[in-house]
């Protein structure tokens, strides 16, 4: 598959996962939206009622309060009224035309239930005495009217006492608590509420007047006010502060199926992402593998050449007559053997890396010691390039458990290379250290190369991975020498990185624990 082809699924289906989170979200976010809303206006509507009632509940208090003292004043005033009427009724009915007086006896209260029996005498009754009987009727309907005139200026002014005097009480004194809490639970109930709460009543001075345990304050969210008796003076206010402590469990209860659905899709996402990376890894792989089969014929192809033509050379008598040349023409051969041999053996550590980790053969050796060995087997071929190494030892603690024969292929890799990435016309300059630091020893080999940038850096212990320049490889290779090292470090409880700067030198730097010596 090619590259292009992949970053095309890539960016698509990144598009898709994406907006497929965007849009989750975004339905999550505009539910909670709403959830919250509805929450708040189920609690507004509800203490809206509470104050209601709290100010019909005062109301019916003054106006029963009224009521009793107009009754006792109604009473008075009116038996007065209903002697009076009925003296000067008495009189004009017992007064005939020719002064003499006759007794009519009206019993009032008969006359008060029966008003038709009365309309129907006053229209067919010739009598004179009817008219008497429709004037006391009409007498009555005025004192109902005086009445009712009466009980309205009596409403007035209760009223008038409720605005005037209300305000001038304290809150304790007009409300009662038991009853707020339970206006409160009823209006929450018939809004569709059963959450708990628990409220605070403050008055116009900002003063705790009443608490219910549980109140706080640390979730300004959670807390509702509601005025009581707005019509009050506005200095004079008093509050309602309502907390709802699962208000946020309220909230949010609805969105536990939004959890599972997201964490799937999360879960969806960074498996494409391992995936499409595991894609590239695999595509550079495999491009490697490419560059490794072309060196590696070119680095086979080359010994065997030169090993066929030496044994061609031989077959000539006359090279058998000359000691000398027969000497060089075996000695080609030697050489190019032992360099076939050597590569071979770097094809097969390719089987290292198929396994987790490679068998080693653990031992306590000097550290300083084996990078001594090592150094004086390099020494002819950094003078054959009149170049110089050096060692310094600081290492005091040098004693480590490892595979002295994997080890000493570390050491070897890491100034062979330094010795094929020479810069041209420039002697080689090697300087090898050993140093303690805490519990490791750390053993540095440092040259003054061609250096390589610090992306290149990063990338040199991969399989495989050589740093080009341009359209050719200057030193032939495999692409596995520090991919080696950095395997066999790892499995000896090591670490391994590399300093660099390009046309400055390359620095690695090699950690690994030391034994101490009890």
């Amino acid at each position: 598959m090619k590259k292009s082809t992949i970053w095309l699924l890539a960016i698509v289906m990144f598009t898709a996962f994406f907006a497929l989170l965007f849009l989750q979200v975004k339905y999550m976010r505009t539910s909670l939206d709403i959830r919250t809303q509805q929450f708040d206006e189920q609690v507004s509507r509800s203490l809206h009622n509470v104050m209601r009632d709290l100010e019909q509940d005062q109301t019916r208090r003054y106006l029963e309060q009224d009521m009793i003292e107009s009754e006792n004043r109604y009473s008075q005033y009116n038996q007065s009224q209903i002697s009076q009427n009925i003296t000067s009724e008495s009189r004009s009915a017992n007064t005939r035309p020719d002064g003499s007086e006759t007794r009519i006896e009206l019993n009032r209260t008969e006359q008060s239930l029966r008003p038709q029996q009365q309309r129907e005498s006053v229209f067919l009754s010739p009598n004179p005495g009817s008219s008497t009987i429709s004037r006391t009727q009409y007498d009555m309907q005025q004192a109902l009217s005086k009445r009712y005139l009466h009980e309205r200026v009596l409403l007035d002014e209760v009223i008038l006492k409720i605005m005037s005097r209300a305000s001038d009480e304290p809150i304790e004194k007009r409300i009662n608590f038991s009853d707020v809490e339970r206006y409160i639970r009823s209006e929450l109930a018939y809004n569709g509420l059963n959450v708990p709460f628990s409220f605070r009543i403050v008055d116009f001075n900002n003063n705790v007047v009443y608490s219910s345990t549980g109140f706080s304050t640390k979730q300004r969210e959670a807390v509702y006010t509601q005025i009581l008796f707005p019509n009050d003076p506005s200095a004079k206010l008093n509050r309602l502060r309502v907390y709802f402590p699962t208000r946020r469990d309220y909230v949010y209860g609805e969105f536990s199926f939004f959890i599972p659905s997201l964490i799937f899709t999360v879960i969806l996402l960074i498996t494409f992402i391992f995936t499409v990376v595991s894609l590239f890894r695999q595509k550079r792989l495999s491009e490697m593998k490419n560059d490794f089969i072309n060196n590696m014929t070119h680095e086979l192809k080359t010994p065997v050449s030169t090993i066929s033509l030496a044994s061609q050379m031989l077959k000539d008598e006359s090279i058998l007559k000359s000691p000398e040349v027969f000497r060089h023409v075996t000695g080609v051969i030697h050489d190019e053997t032992k360099r076939l041999s050597f590569q071979v053996e770097k094809v097969l550590q390719m089987s290292l890396f198929d396994k987790q980790k490679a068998t080693l053969k653990m031992k306590e050796i000097d550290a300083n010691d084996l990078v001594v060995n090592v150094a004086n087997t390099h020494v002819l071929k950094v003078e054959k390039l009149e170049g110089t190494l050096d060692i310094d030892l600081q290492a005091e603690e040098s004693t480590i458990k490892v595979d002295e024969m994997h080890f000493t292929n570390v050491i070897f890799n890491i100034l062979d290379n330094a010795l094929k990435y020479k810069k041209k016309d420039v002697p080689p300059e090697l300087m090898i250290r050993t140093r303690n630091e805490g519990n490791k020893i750390i053993i540095s080999i440092e040259d003054n190369g061609i250096g390589m940038r610090k992306e290149d850096a990063k990338k040199v212990f991969e399989r495989f991975y050589r740093v080009s320049t341009g359209n050719r490889h200057d030193v032939k290779g495999f692409g596995l020498g520090l991919a080696y090292v950095k395997k066999i470090v790892t499995d000896m409880n090591g670490s391994i990185r590399a300093d660099s700067e390009l046309g400055k030198g390359t620095k690695f730097i090699i950690s690994l624990p030391v034994i101490t010596q009890k």
